[in-house]
């Protein structure tokens, strides 16, 4: 079964993945798996992410693929965008982090602090 049988099931109502099984050796996990935010989303707005990334987010070349305007697509991303939770690339180090950092001698006391203080 693929994502788009999934979310056909499913009807876009919430659900949980159980058990995962590893392809290549056979071997299964079971516990309680979120899904990645993209495989949460609806079909079509698969599919709209996909074309927009193919696009290289070029907007003209959304409007032309799917024969509406520029408002529209506008629209549509910002719909999108609303139910994406910002992934941090980079977050601000943990307190303990910065600790251990410091005890092991990897940085100052000066620049804990710094650190500590939201000053990188």
């Amino acid at each position: 079964m693929d994502w788009q049988e999934l979310t056909n099931l499913t009807q876009g109502q919430p659900f949980v993945v159980e058990r995962v099984r590893l392809a290549g050796n056979g071997v299964a996990i079971e516990g309680e798996f979120e899904l990645p935010q993209l495989a949460q989303l609806t079909v079509a707005d698969q599919v709209f992410v996909t074309a927009f990334v193919r696009c290289h987010g070029s907007i003209k070349e959304m409007e032309r693929i799917f024969g509406v305007s520029y408002p529209t697509i506008k629209s549509r991303l910002n719909r999108i965008t609303q139910m994406l939770e910002f992934v941090e690339t980079d977050p601000a180090p943990s307190r303990a982090e910065v600790i251990d950092r410091l005890r092991r001698g990897e940085i100052t006391t000066q620049q804990a602090l710094s650190e500590l203080e939201g000053r990188t």
